[in-house]
């Protein structure tokens, strides 16, 4: 008897500490995040602007947040998902463009010599770009984007590349949204790329994507109206040009900003300028074991002036090695 009642409360105190455990589970908006000065910080700085009765209360159509998208969101290396996209259209383009066998940086992509599209720097990924992303509809775009997601995987992790994105952003993403802020991705990347898959996979409806563009026109095809994407850059979404973008398509300076490279730096630079509480955060890789470490000398996504800032600024740089317990869903 003695032996059946001890049972019974020992079943009923395991019991009572695992409920406890959910309960302080599920009670963590950020259960990714290894407790720390970076994620104290975001937590604090979000209880400060959302209690009406803090000095630093901002009422909810004021919350902006905004959040760079390669580096930041998803994964940026060996190279930018959109510049494997480009290239993997070079590659399907190539029979129509016999040209492209001997005139660079097309040569270059086909004969597979990645030090030599390197070489051709900005001016040559551009033109891979207007040769490859132009010439069509949107609605066509959105679709062959759609579908090379669908199929292209990340050439480490094996995965779609929409698999590859941080789970602890992610979570900040939700957070945020769920205390009343409105979230924003401003990148370099494409705007028209970016929202084929930035509600799905992030939750920000595709008219809260801020990136670069091209020209479009407007064309009659067969009695219907169409979109046609023209080879001739619009809009470059990146360094200074991303505070010009936040003013431009949304009005209200960010009260938050994340980003993870030196193209990030005026973006966090015109966040902490406005008047009150704000938070200027970055994405260290420091993790080559889980993702890829890099920082001031890579050539995707280099981060030198703007960490140096952070620091000298107090800025929140998340070190994703020791900030974050798990980087992908996918992670066992």
């Amino acid at each position: 008897m003695w032996g059946t009642r001890r049972a019974v409360r020992l079943a009923l105190a395991t019991s009572l500490l695992l409920f406890s455990a959910a309960r302080a589970w599920s009670a963590d908006p950020l259960p990714s995040w290894n407790a720390g000065a970076s994620k104290q910080a975001i937590l604090e700085f979000v209880n400060e602007v959302i209690l009406e009765d803090s000095p630093n209360f901002v009422p909810a159509r004021e919350r902006i947040a905004v959040f760079d998208n390669d580096g930041t969101l998803w994964a940026e290396q060996p190279m930018y998902v959109q510049l494997a996209f480009a290239l993997d259209r070079v590659k399907a383009l190539a029979p129509g463009h016999p040209e492209w066998k001997t005139k660079p940086p097309f040569s270059a992509v086909l004969s597979g010599d990645l030090k030599a599209l390197a070489a051709s720097g900005e001016k040559g990924i551009l033109e891979l770009v207007m040769a490859t992303h132009a010439g069509i509809t949107t609605d066509e775009f959105a679709m062959v984007v759609a579908a090379w997601l669908d199929n292209a995987r990340h050439p480490r992790f094996h995965r779609p590349y929409t698999e590859v994105v941080y789970q602890p952003m992610l979570e900040l993403l939700r957070y945020l949204r769920e205390k009343g802020f409105k979230t924003y991705i401003v990148s370099g990347g494409g705007i028209d790329f970016m929202r084929t898959f930035s509600e799905k996979v992030y939750g920000v409806p595709p008219e809260q994507v801020i990136g670069s563009s091209i020209l479009t026109q407007y064309e009659m095809r067969d009695g219907k109206p169409v979109l046609l994407r023209l080879p001739k850059v619009d809009f470059i979404d990146d360094k200074a040009g991303k505070p010009v973008g936040i003013e431009k398509f949304i009005g209200r300076r960010p009260l938050l900003a994340f980003g993870n490279s030196d193209g990030d730096q005026q973006m966090l630079e015109w966040t902490g300028a406005g008047r009150g509480l704000r938070l200027m955060g970055l994405v260290h890789h420091t993790d080559d074991k889980r993702e890829y470490a890099y920082d001031r000398k890579s050539d995707f996504g280099r981060l030198d002036k703007a960490l140096d800032e952070a620091i000298a600024k107090g800025w929140v740089v998340v070190d994703m090695q020791k900030d974050w317990k798990k980087i992908f869903a996918f992670e066992p």
